[in-house]
């Protein structure tokens, strides 16, 4: 069986980590110290990436109702963390050729304050430009690196080396996959003045106990679905609540203290990311050379020896069918990342989106991630690639 979430970035080794690693203040300083040499910025560990970029907007003394410029296509945190922080997002639409904005998209908006850059899944913008654009406009640029810590921009600068702010996420599925956790990395001087004052507040005992169990019921999920048990576990663990939510409560942002075993595990990931995003290019490369061209944009097929490759987007019409095709076989691609521009779709309502982003909506009913993560050998991804072929044969010829 073939998952594209469902901890599919933990092997048994990490299951191990996960249970017994120990909660030391050690372990954040040394997380903390990483984080500072790898990205050249002060830097404040938290419990989730949304706390980062809400942190990252408030140190940069906005005025109030401020435009922030966002991915038109993106997580519904990002725009909460924008919100939340006291000013507008501004979405801007993502290219035809791609699934990030375009620096033309930008540079309409001459009234923007602070801009993030996402580089959807791992595929880097065109920086040289956005970067031009920041600095001639005084605009604060924020790296979101949820998607792409660990990648590079076409000109070889580190992603998450040319902002103000580096925001990171450590959650579930995402590269530096700690099961949650995040960081903020200030990068400008003139804005760590207020960092030290900010007030963090305890992790829930609750929420760290089902984060420190995801990777063991996750784990055991993938082993008993071949024996028909794991759907069974799996539904019962999601009826009861016992799984851990990446999205979790839409409650209001809070700062949040990162505990040590979050960390540790962090490290451990980063440690070894250099393994998994070498894995990572590789099932990319497959899926590149063996599927149907017309379902990859361009632009990811140009940049894909850059990008992180989180996770590998082809665009199909009729998705359902093809999402049905795979599960037949065993392969379970359904969690569309993302199903409408402010995912997930069932959140929309809940923001201000009042359909600017044509692109980002076509997008987002066509989009199907196939998974690139450490537990899908090269072979089942050649497999994957044959079965969409043959769909592809059928249904729309």
């Amino acid at each position: 069986m073939i998952f594209n979430s469902l901890g599919s970035n933990y092997n048994f080794d990490f299951v191990l980590k996960s249970l017994f690693a120990g909660n030391s203040d050690t372990e954040t300083v040394k997380l903390k110290s990483f984080l500072e040499n790898k990205y050249g910025g002060e830097t404040i560990l938290l419990y989730k990436g949304r706390e980062a970029l809400k942190l990252a907007l408030t140190l940069a003394g906005l005025p109030k109702g401020a435009k922030v410029g966002v991915n038109g296509f993106t997580c519904f945190v990002v725009y909460q963390a924008i919100s939340e922080a006291g000013f507008n997002p501004v979405y801007l639409d993502i290219d035809a050729k791609s699934l990030n904005f375009s620096i033309g998209r930008v540079q309409k908006n001459k009234d923007l304050k602070a801009l993030i850059i996402q580089n959807t899944l791992g595929n880097p913008v065109n920086i040289e430009a956005v970067e031009e654009f920041c600095k001639s406009n005084n605009v604060v640029l924020i790296e979101d690196l949820a998607h792409s810590a660990g990648g590079v921009y076409a000109n070889g600068m580190k992603i998450g080396s040319v902002g103000d702010f580096a925001a990171l996420s450590f959650s579930q599925d995402k590269i530096i996959d700690a099961v949650s956790g995040g960081a903020l990395v200030v990068r400008t001087k003139k804005y760590t003045k207020d960092l030290n004052e900010v007030i963090r507040k305890e992790v829930p005992l609750f929420d760290t106990l089902h984060d420190r169990l995801y990777p063991l019921l996750t784990f055991k999920i993938r082993k008993l679905y071949p024996l028909g048990l794991g759907k069974l576990l799996h539904f019962l663990l999601k009826k009861s609540k016992a799984l851990s939510d990446p999205i979790g409560s839409t409650d209001p942002i809070e700062y949040h203290k990162l505990p040590g075993w979050y960390a540790s595990l962090a490290l451990f990931k980063f440690l070894r990311s250099d393994e998994e995003l070498k894995h990572r290019r590789l099932i990319a490369g497959i899926y590149l050379q063996t599927i149907d061209s017309g379902l990859i944009l361009s632009e990811i097929r140009t940049n894909y020896k850059f990008s992180t490759n989180i996770r590998f987007p082809i665009f199909v019409k009729g998705r359902n069918g093809l999402i049905k095709h795979l599960k037949r076989n065993g392969i379970y691609v359904s969690d569309i990342w993302y199903d409408a521009p402010i995912a997930p779709a069932k959140l929309l309502t809940k923001t201000d989106y009042k359909g600017e982003c044509p692109e980002s909506e076509t997008v987002s009913g066509q989009i199907l991630n196939l998974p690139t993560h450490i537990n899908i050998s090269t072979k089942e991804a050649e497999r994957i690639s044959v079965l969409i072929n043959k769909w592809l044969n059928t249904n729309q010829n």
